[in-house]
């Protein structure tokens, strides 16, 4: 049930983890692990988890795409100033 809820809101629109957790009240972590399940479950629809990846809003190094959760420093500048990667369901 709450991974048919999750893909319905990922059709939607992208959404961070942290936002995830906000809408269904639980650890990101949980959340992150569900989206790992749902990504396999996508895969047999033809469907795909697009991550578009974090990014440091100070000097705009972009980190991997396969991470879902927020880095605590750019590894290139220091900074903690952290864009978080989105989610979505794409073709």
């Amino acid at each position: 049930m709450f991974r048919k809820e999750l893909a319905r809101w990922l059709r939607q629109r992208p959404y961070t983890l942290s936002e995830l957790a906000q809408l269904c009240e639980c650890k990101p972590r949980d959340v992150e692990d569900d989206l790992r399940h749902l990504e396999r479950s996508l895969a047999r629809e033809g469907l795909k988890l697009r991550v578009e990846p974090a990014r440091c809003r100070h000097c705009g190094f972009v980190f991997s795409r396969d991470k879902l959760r927020k880095p605590g420093k750019c590894p290139k500048c220091r900074h903690t100033w952290i864009e978080e990667p989105r989610v979505w369901i794409g073709d």
